[in-house]
């Protein structure tokens, strides 16, 4: 799994461009939760990409200090800045989704749709 990490980072920085201001375009890509203060930039950044707001635990993927996209943890469903090369930073938090999934215990992560309304309490 480690070298898909170390593919897409290549893949999303493979060598420093030369910027406007002599520099590299961006800088390096954090992924992290969202916090409560990130909530209003998670609106204006769905409203971007014209879609709904994510609910529920999301990630998101900073560049600069700036969101540049985010993903729901529960659905999945990915909103992203389409005015920004983002498409490298949503499969970088797709690949950390499945690495947070692969270490969740199956108990954890609830039943499947498909059995949550078959099991009585």
């Amino acid at each position: 799994m480690w070298h898909h990490l170390e593919y897409m980072i290549d893949r999303f920085q493979p060598e420093p461009t030369m910027g406007a201001l002599g520099g590299r375009d961006h800088g390096p890509v954090v992924i992290r939760h969202a916090r409560d203060s990130d909530t209003p930039v998670l609106g204006d950044l769905a409203e971007l990409d014209s879609a709904a707001p994510l609910n529920g635990p999301v990630l998101v993927a900073v560049v600069d200090g700036h969101v540049w996209a985010a993903i729901g943890l529960d659905d999945r469903r990915v909103v992203a800045d389409p005015f920004l090369p983002s498409g490298a930073a949503v499969e970088l938090l797709r690949l950390r989704v499945e690495q947070l999934r692969a270490t969740t215990p199956r108990a954890a992560r609830g039943f499947p749709r498909w059995l949550a309304g078959r099991v009585r309490a």
